[in-house]
């Protein structure tokens, strides 16, 4: 048993001097440093800090780099690492109203105030690939300006001065805050968990949810209402101050969903909300946040929730990449006792069929 034991750490021992010399590559070739992650490979970081959920650009380049690139790893060894961490409280709420926008588009309305900002986007490249990005190309300096100091007011805001959408949903006064962090999923879950959940989530899986309701499986009709991404100030209330000091800034990536309602028996026809909230430039993460959201909220609404995206037990228990994961690739690890006993009675129980579908003359030559 020792011997069999210390080959077996032997093993694990030259596989991790494998994976070392894998993670580094060729020698020959400049290693790449945190910063060209950070900068470089910055909405790579910005998935990872968001569902890792741990804000720290640094942190999430490093564990990029440690997992070779593989993001849902990366998000693993961020989560693993936050959970070492001492929690001194709750920031207060932050005031997406009051971002620096750097990034702010509306497809409901042309001209809003504040006006549309493009900002860094895919939106209108050609999707072509650029040879010249492998020869150490130079960008042109962008256009610069000075900042606008006009309001930027959210558009569903400005649907709520004219009751054309349901009021934003509001918590009950001194109800607590869930908090996956620290306690089991349960259901049936409040908005606050579902959010927390959502937020959390792999990109991929709510990418699809919210596809799905686009191709009619939830009967939501969404509309875009307002994507904004720029910094935020973050405060924390200092109980011996007495007062909220600021802590700094973080980038936040803010989408509001304009969905269709058609009304009921006691509530006026209207629009309805769904919401998406991430870490950095994560425009793709928040419409899909938001999609899912709203087809969450079915019953909430007295809609007949059928389609998979509006199962919200579904929805949050498969949600997890990193849960995912362990499910998954533990199947990769020793089950040679579950699978022999598995071989042992599948064996079994062919005999016992092949014996009871054998020709009469046969079971009698048997005999």
């Amino acid at each position: 048993m020792y011997v069999a034991v210390k080959g077996g750490e032997r093993a694990i021992e030259n596989a991790h001097r494998l994976l070392a010399n894998a993670r580094r590559g060729d020698q020959n070739v400049p290693e790449v440093t945190l910063d060209q992650i950070s900068e470089q490979l910055g909405l790579a970081v910005d998935r990872v800090m968001s569902e890792g959920s741990l804000y720290d650009r640094e942190l999430a380049a490093l564990a990029i780099k440690q997992a070779r690139g593989d993001l849902i790893e990366a998000i693993f060894l961020v989560r693993a690492f936050r959970a070492t961490l001492p929690r001194f409280g709750a920031s207060e709420p932050v005031d997406t109203g009051a971002m620096r926008v750097q990034r702010r588009v509306s497809s409901t309305f042309k001209d809003i105030p504040g006006g549309q900002i493009l900002g860094p986007t895919f939106d209108y490249t050609h999707r072509l690939l650029d040879p010249s990005l492998a020869e150490g190309f130079v960008p042109d300096a962008p256009a610069t300006a000075e900042a606008s100091t006009a309001p930027t007011p959210r558009v569903t805001d400005i649907l709520g001065r004219d009751g054309l959408i349901e009021p934003s949903p509001q918590a009950e006064e001194g109800a607590s805050v869930g908090d996956l962090t620290r306690e089991p999923l349960h259901f049936p879950a409040d908005r606050d968990l579902r959010l927390q959940n959502l937020a959390r989530g792999d990109e991929g899986f709510l990418l699809a949810m919210g596809y799905s309701t686009q191709r009619g499986y939830g009967r939501n009709h969404p509309f875009a209402g307002e994507i904004r991404f720029g910094e935020v100030e973050v405060e924390f209330f200092a109980e011996d101050a007495g007062f909220a000091a600021p802590l700094g800034s973080i980038e936040l990536t803010e989408c509001q969903m304009v969905n269709q309602f058609k009304g009921s028996a006691t509530e006026a026809p209207c629009f309805t909300r769904g919401y998406g909230l991430a870490f950095g430039q994560s425009e793709r993460k928040t419409m899909s946040m938001a999609l899912v959201d709203r087809a969450l909220r079915a019953r909430e609404l007295g809609e007949e929730a059928l389609a998979p995206a509006q199962d919200e037990e579904f929805v949050m228990s498969h949600s997890d990449n990193v849960q995912a994961t362990g499910f998954v690739e533990h199947l990769k690890l020793p089950h040679y006792v579950d699978f022999q006993s598995e071989l042992g009675l599948l064996r079994k129980l062919r005999q016992e069929f092949a014996d009871a579908n054998a020709p009469d003359a046969m079971k009698e030559a048997a005999e």
